[in-house]
């Protein structure tokens, strides 16, 4: 005797009295996707703090099976955007989020840190240009990143590189 398989109770999407249909209630965030999230906003302020220009943050989930967040941002110079791609390491190993790869092109043009969630682009703007990665996630969502006036209270110092002796020793010598 074989047995009845068990009924199970399918719903329909909500359906509107005009006949259009409503979309289901969006499933709440995951902690980790909120996290990455808040990571990726957080790498977006730290290359703006490091002067970089042109700051986006997209929202790739639902488009890109291997990261939630991109974050992509143009500097100036390679020391710049060596220092800003440092910053932003560090700052995932303070958040919890260890770059799993960091690379640079050959003309250090473009450096990227993949934190796997969370992938970040330091562009050279011509190669960023070239590359034109936010029209192939043309689709994504871009973030509102940019600090409120509450933040602005929260904003880090901005470093000061302090002189070495031997530079505030050729002042006090001009001083006299």
């Amino acid at each position: 005797m074989a047995k009845r398989a068990k009924k199970t109770k399918v719903t329909a999407p909500n359906v509107v009295g005009s006949g259009t249909v409503e979309p289901a209630s969006p499933k709440p965030d995951r902690p980790q996707v909120i996290k990455a999230r808040s990571f990726a906003i957080d790498a977006a302020r730290m290359l703006d703090d490091d002067q970089c220009e042109d700051v986006i943050v997209l929202d790739v989930r639902g488009l890109s099976h291997l990261s939630d967040f991109i974050v992509i941002g143009s500097g100036t110079s390679d020391r710049q955007m060596r220092s800003a791609a440092a910053d932003v390491a560090d700052l995932g190993r303070q958040q919890g989020h260890s770059a799993v790869r960091q690379s640079v092109d050959d003309r250090t043009t473009w450096h990227v840190v993949d934190f796997v969630d969370v992938v970040v682009h330091v562009f050279e703007p011509n190669t960023r240009a070239y590359y034109d990665i936010e029209m192939l996630w043309g689709d994504a969502a871009r973030l509102d990143w940019k600090r409120t006036a509450a933040d602005q209270k929260l904003k880090p110092k901005t470093r000061v590189r302090r002189a070495s002796s031997a530079q505030r020793e050729a002042t006090d010598a001009d001083e006299d």
